[in-house]
């Protein structure tokens, strides 16, 4: 069975790139463009890794990693925040987040870095 992800973004085409690329290496991904959905969905199952988006119409991901790295259910699963805002790296990395893609990002570099924070898997 493949390693699980799930993906969060308000923007349906990064969703739909990000999905085909991840699931043609073997990967079992959801998708989420609401990101009020994220915790009904972490409720009802555990992903790898979870890959979501800085800026979100009135929801921020910093604030949703705050959130899951001070639960314990959800301390431990690791988060890749991407964004095309340019202080985004940083608020990513001072929120907990495990890893940080900048918008537009590289085919490659994403599946390496999805790698990287799934390997423990």
């Amino acid at each position: 069975m493949g390693t699980s992800i799930l993906v969060v973004d308000d923007d349906p085409d990064i969703l739909d790139a990000v999905e085909f690329t991840l699931e043609s290496e073997g990967y079992i991904v959801q998708t989420a463009v609401d990101p009020a959905k994220l915790m009904p969905l972490l409720g009802e199952q555990h992903p790898a890794l979870l890959v979501l988006d800085f800026l979100m119409s009135g929801v921020d991901g910093a604030s949703i990693t705050r959130q899951l790295k001070a639960h314990q259910a959800t301390r431990s699963m690791p988060i890749l925040m991407i964004s095309a805002h340019p202080e985004a790296a940083q608020v990513a990395q001072e929120c907990g987040a495990d890893g940080f893609l900048a918008k537009p990002f590289d085919i490659d570099e994403l599946l390496e870095t999805v790698q990287q924070l799934t390997i423990a898997d």
